[in-house]
């Protein structure tokens, strides 16, 4: 299921979802540009890596990716979910909002990959956050999504948190999962990462009282 767009109108510009995008875009890009041995050495650079820990991985991972796929399917889950959070709670509380969810995902998966020696890249971990906070601020919204059967594909409006909970609960038994058949040499996906940002999500965005849009600024007549 690929998320299009939200039924839940945007009442201001989404400055910061967009520099947000524009910024992961641009490090993508130089990153590409790269030969593949520096490619990697760019991501073990500044990707985390739990064996070895180098506390500002825990930003500089953020606006790392590991391909084409990668990235659009972030950004793409970022301006379905971000707009409507960032409407709502204002720019820069949704900017640390963003920051902070990507540094509790960051720090949950090195508590559980502790011996990991492999970089870990990718905004995931602070998009979750921002899922988060949606679920907790717009639960009765749906989400017009792609939804593939057989070989078409059709799109159907599907309620958010019935969305949102069906993908953190595939995120957290996946990483259940994945705690009896630790690899610390191969590749993978950062379950508890996710975890951790969706959950901090939820848990920060209750602090952040919301802004006024201009939609309560009259009264219907």
């Amino acid at each position: 299921m690929i998320p299009l767009r939200s039924s839940e109108r945007v009442y201001s510009t989404p400055t910061v979802t967009a520099s947000l995008i524009a910024v992961n875009t641009a490090v993508f890009l130089y990153q590409v540009s790269l030969p593949s041995y520096a490619f990697d050495e760019f991501a073990l650079r500044w990707g985390i890596v739990p064996d070895h820990l180098s506390l500002i991985t825990l930003v500089t991972s953020m606006f790392l990716h590991g391909g084409w796929l990668h990235i659009i399917g972030n950004m793409l889950f970022l301006w379905v979910f971000g707009r409507n959070v960032e409407d709502l709670a204002g720019g820069s509380r949704y900017f640390l909002l963003y920051m902070t969810c990507g540094v509790a995902a960051a720090i949950l998966h090195v508590v559980t990959n502790p011996y990991s020696r492999l970089p870990t890249i990718g905004a995931s971990g602070a998009i979750a956050g921002v899922m988060g906070a949606y679920l907790m601020k717009f639960p009765r919204s749906r989400i017009i999504t792609l939804f593939p059967i057989f070989v078409f594909f059709t799109t159907l409006e599907i309620p958010a948190a019935f969305l949102l909970l069906y993908w953190f609960a595939i995120q957290f038994f996946s990483g259940i999962g994945s705690l009896a058949t630790a690899d610390y040499t191969g590749g993978g996906v950062a379950w508890f990462a996710h975890v951790g940002g969706f959950i901090a999500g939820m848990l920060l965005v209750r602090l952040f009282p919301d802004r006024r849009r201009w939609k309560t600024w009259h009264s219907d007549v």
